[in-house]
């Protein structure tokens, strides 16, 4: 029989406290490599970023017709010898780029345009095994943090995918009496760069902090900025898309003029071919003067989205738009400069390389929208 109890003992006085789990709830250990996904996922982005510069290199040398077949293995080793060479340069020779605008190359001088291309397509397999043995580690490991299995696989999907796409874009030129690329699938290969480069970009920034710190910022939401930035990112990606279509007919070389085309605002003889739906895509005058327009609006709204990010309650977001509205000017005055040197090679490729820092800035600002870094009053971040 139990024994009186004074009425002024603590309740559970006697019995051990119950303790609570170490790591339990929201502050628990997060499972996962996350900081080693995060460097692998930082290596793709930046072997992703080469690949486009590579790839803009490789179109403004004429170079992306010059292997005419697609071995996704065999490919990876260059000729070896005299009659391996000979042998490509006669597949190169019976093609409309060479036997229309490049009659009478040299074995040398193909040798150079061949090397960007092999380049290009070398760099795509290595960014494909990158992905490949680290998706394979880390599944096998059991080290991919929960949620994220899929969110990695569809990297190598759209990896896969851009592969695909990429001869679908060159098989376009290998026939009729094209020498280019059709500019609509180069417009398709290079706006799946950018949609991948913007996945790494954003899972990157997702593996920065852990869940617990995401979770505690999401509080804080910024929705009407977040949402203009959505916006942003959207138009950034069109005005690269017609950049693209721009590139693939040359059309930046049309009329190395600015602010006016030639003697006027609007480019002559904009609706010349037929069907007309042809012009949008074909005339380079019509299609330089949509990337012109597309890109005074993306300024003007890029200007509305800063002024709402510069009323932001948070320091960091602030600084974030802050970025984004710099290298806007910076890619606009770009932009006017390969305009007026005619898409010379190294303004060119440094106007498509500000595209892609346009393009992470963008994201990164949108993510500080959604989860706002929290200042603070004594470290004067606030």
């Amino acid at each position: 029989m139990a024994g009186k109890r004074s009425i002024f003992e603590e309740v559970g006085a006697g019995q051990a406290a119950p303790v609570a789990p170490v790591g339990g709830g929201i502050d628990a250990r997060p499972k996962g490599a996350r900081r080693g996904i995060r460097l692998w996922l930082v290596a793709l982005f930046l072997l992703v970023v080469t690949m486009i510069a590579v790839g803009g290199l490789t179109r403004l040398t004429d170079s992306g017709l010059s292997i005419t077949e697609w071995r996704p293995v065999t490919g990876a080793l260059p000729p070896m010898s005299a009659e391996a060479w000979d042998a490509e340069f006669q597949k190169y020779r019976a093609i409309p780029e060479y036997q229309l605008q490049n009659k009478g190359m040299s074995l040398e001088e193909f040798k150079v345009i061949y090397w960007w291309e092999w380049g290009h397509r070398q760099l795509g397999r290595v960014i494909g095994l990158v992905w490949a043995l680290g998706f394979a580690g880390f599944a096998l490991a059991r080290q991919i943090p929960p949620g994220w299995a899929g969110r990695l696989l569809l990297l190598g999907v759209l990896g896969g995918a851009q592969g695909a796409i990429g001869w679908w874009m060159v098989s376009s030129g290998l026939g009729g009496e094209r020498v280019d690329v059709a500019s609509y699938r180069l417009a398709t290969h290079l706006g799946l760069a950018f949609v991948i480069l913007g996945f790494l970009a954003w899972y990157i920034l997702l593996l920065g902090r852990s869940e617990a710190e995401l979770m505690t910022a999401r509080r804080g939401r910024e929705a009407k900025l977040f949402g203009l930035s959505t916006g942003l990112m959207h138009f950034t990606l069109l005005q690269i898309l017609l950049g693209a279509l721009v590139a693939g007919i040359d059309a930046g070389r049309a009329f190395p003029t600015w602010p006016l085309m030639g003697d006027g605002f609007f480019p002559p003889f904009p609706f010349d071919l037929q069907p007309i739906w042809r012009n949008f895509f074909e005339n380079a005058g019509l299609v330089q003067f949509i990337h012109r327009m597309s890109g005074y609006l993306l300024f003007a709204f890029g200007v509305v989205v800063w002024l709402r990010g510069r009323r932001s309650s948070h320091r960091a977001t602030q600084g974030a738009f802050n970025a984004v509205m710099l290298m806007l000017v910076a890619q606009m005055a770009l932009g006017i400069a390969a305009v007026l040197t005619a898409a010379h090679v190294h303004v060119a490729i440094t106007h498509q390389i500000g595209a892609v820092i346009l393009w992470v800035l963008i994201l990164r600002a949108r993510h500080l929208s959604q989860y706002p870094v929290a200042g603070s009053i004594r470290e004067g971040t606030a």
